[in-house]
């Protein structure tokens, strides 16, 4: 078993960008955790993306990207030809071929929803994660970034890519479960690589990982996908038919839980229907913000202005992620998310912390980060299952020992 803190990393408030030209997930909240890589080893800060299957690192140090790995510097490093089964074979999951370059190196290129990209080439390292060395492991060593949001990509080295594909990091480990747990306070939390033991715990409620044999255009085989039954505001069930939660015969519309997204983003079914009940619930509560060119991160409408004087926000109505066999509920101020830099005279601006996947042109459901918060969240790949359980992180974490 091994034990990692979690790190969140926040971009300066004003700098989100107002109305993303770009499309989907724009983040400016990452989890991010810190291990060395290569001999001697380098310091290197990871995002965990649950998203995502290829781990790499910026490679390539300039102005935009002051925190790199050194591959020069390593003598354990090692490049991985294009005529290797690994690359050959092992790369069939990515959503782009890996291609062969001029040197005969194995190539990838890879690109995610928030229309960020970056590619250079595979290859291999030790990696040094807590008091385990891990040689030969497989990751990208990436020349170019283009992104989305350099304000906070720029603060880490990389990416730690969790999915179930075979190249991704938990794959590659071999572990049969790890486990995470995000904090809603300034402690970040823990990220957990094996058996957990949760003797100690609140009992974990387990929501099948849903798998096609059939390759389909758009869905995600290698994505965590749950099934999504239904929604909740203030445990009243939304009238929502149960077939708006399948995905249909292209393989549009899965589940997926992903740590390297913010936010909740539903189908526009879906999500119109929570609108209007949380709305509706809130009616005479709070002042509903009138702008229609207003849509932060370009999927979340509906916001509302709060008196700079007011240090708390009222009772809200919680919501409730109803899943085959388990429930996320998310109430107090994770429902409403500050819009960091959004002032509106005397107001500041708070939105509902669900957006529509509709907007984004993205045909999915995504459980992001931020309504994971003080959530167990185990993977459990031996079983093909997620548990979950309402948990104070804060605690969790000391009970492993991290000083938190």
């Amino acid at each position: 078993m091994l034990i990692l803190p979690l790190k969140t990393q926040v971009i300066p408030s004003g700098s989100v960008p107002r109305s993303p030209n770009k499309l989907p997930f724009h983040h400016n909240v990452s989890l991010t955790v810190s291990l060395t890589v290569g001999t001697p080893p380098q310091n290197v800060s990871m995002v965990i993306d649950t998203g995502s299957e290829l781990s790499w690192l910026h490679c390539n140090k300039t102005l935009s990207h002051p925190t790199t790995f050194d591959p020069t510097r390593s003598t354990s490093y090692q490049t991985i030809p294009c005529s290797s089964p690994t690359c050959t074979n092992r790369t069939q999951d990515f959503p782009i071929p890996a291609s062969c370059d001029s040197n005969n190196l194995c190539h990838a290129t890879l690109s995610y929803a928030d229309a960020s990209s970056s590619d250079g080439n595979l290859a291999s390292d030790v990696f040094h994660v807590g008091s385990s060395d891990i040689s030969g492991l497989v990751f990208g060593c990436m020349d170019s970034v283009f992104s989305s949001n350099s304000d906070e990509d720029s603060k880490s080295t990389g990416l730690m890519g969790m999915n179930r594909g075979s190249l991704s990091f938990v794959s590659q480990l071999g572990f049969p479960k790890f486990s995470y747990c995000i904090s809603g306070t300034d402690f970040s939390g823990l990220l957990l690589l094996g058996e957990s033991n949760l003797t100690w715990s609140v009992p974990l409620n387990y929501t099948p990982l849903i798998q096609i044999s059939t390759p389909l255009p758009y869905f995600d085989r290698v994505a965590y996908t749950v099934q999504l039954e239904g929604i909740k505001v203030l445990d009243k069930l939304l009238p929502i038919p149960k077939s708006t939660f399948e995905p249909d015969h292209t393989g549009a519309g899965q589940t997926m839980v992903d740590s390297g997204t913010q936010f909740t983003f539903l189908l526009g079914p879906a999500y119109n229907a929570l609108r209007t009940a949380f709305l509706n619930q809130t009616s005479g509560v709070l002042r509903v913000l009138e702008d229609p060119d207003f849509v932060f991160q370009g999927a979340m409408d509906l916001c509302y202005l709060v008196p700079l004087s007011q240090r708390v926000l009222p009772l809200l109505p919680t919501v409730t992620l109803v899943f085959r066999g388990a429930e996320m509920t998310v109430s107090g101020d994770r429902v409403l998310y500050r819009v960091p830099g959004e002032l509106r005279g005397n107001d500041s601006v708070h939105c509902l912390s669900f957006g529509n996947s509709d907007l984004l042109g993205v045909e999915a459901y995504v459980i992001g980060h931020h309504h994971q918060q003080n959530v167990w969240m185990e993977f459990d790949l031996e079983k093909s299952r997620i548990g979950l359980a309402q948990v104070r992180c804060d605690l969790a974490g000391q009970r492993f020992g991290l000083a938190l």
